[in-house]
């Protein structure tokens, strides 16, 4: 039997991303340029500039997947194949069970490092795969944790860039081994099979050190910014609070 073998780079970002930063257009012309076979454009929370960019895949030779990088309750999901937003903040296994109601194949990202937004251990239940390189972590440790947990329960591994901008597209892809599929016959759905079926290998390499040092100060600063503003937001709202109970407290008193 015939094994056609293809390349997907199944987590990138585009400027549609609050990280990314660069149109579909530029990502996807970089993946045919690099020798990808396709793309999943995974944004934070926002689906329609990786609906935009299946669509235009095929100008660029490539399969067009859309798909979306969800918050649960508890972290991130990839879900692959959906064209439509998941609940956002929803519990994990109920998002899970989202992703599979509307076809798609729901993958965790970068599991375990919560300063990403990674689903703990105690929290990771029933999904369909799991990232296990991730090319932008720090050291190699969490990738050998997500790589062991993966083999230990029997879950189909992916390798992903998680790509923000176009020259790390593809640093870190999945090969898929697709037997008795002719390539001309190729599509979206034949990919989402294969990622659930689990024959696949992983290829790529972690970002250079400075690379992802920028990119976790960076992370680190967003995140201890939104803190801060979430912060303040409150104490205004305190203090707030505070001057109507005041005010209601003398007109109370002025009454008597």
């Amino acid at each position: 039997m015939s094994q056609t073998t293809i390349r997907i780079d199944p987590h990138v970002h585009s400027e549609a991303s609050y990280d990314g930063h660069d149109p579909v257009e530029l990502l996807l012309e970089q993946a045919a340029e690099i020798g990808l076979d396709g793309i999943v454009v995974t944004d934070h929370d926002v689906i329609h500039e990786s609906l935009r960019a299946a669509e235009l895949a095929p100008e660029y030779g490539l399969l067009g997947i859309p798909g979306v990088e969800v918050s649960t309750e508890v972290g991130h999901l990839l879900a692959i194949g959906v064209t439509e937003m998941p609940p956002r903040r929803a519990p994990l296994d109920e998002t899970v069970a989202w992703v599979r109601d509307h076809g798609g194949v729901a993958v965790v990202p970068h599991p375990f490092q919560r300063s990403r937004h990674g689903v703990p251990r105690r929290h990771l239940v029933d999904c369909d795969a799991i990232e296990v390189f991730n090319s932008w972590l720090f050291t190699g440790f969490r990738n050998r944790r997500a790589r062991r947990f993966a083999a230990e329960h029997g879950y189909p591994a992916l390798a992903a860039s998680d790509a923000h901008s176009v020259p790390h597209v593809g640093r870190a892809y999945t090969e898929l081994a697709m037997s008795g599929v002719d390539r001309a016959a190729l599509d979206g759905e034949a990919v989402l099979d294969t990622l659930r079926s689990g024959e696949m290998r992983m290829r790529g390499r972690r970002q250079p050190i400075p690379a992802s040092a920028r990119h976790y100060a960076i992370g680190s600063a967003r995140k201890s910014g939104y803190y801060a503003k979430a912060g303040a937001l409150k104490g205004r709202a305190a203090a707030r609070a505070g001057v109507v109970r005041g005010a209601q407290l003398l007109a109370d008193l002025s009454l008597r």
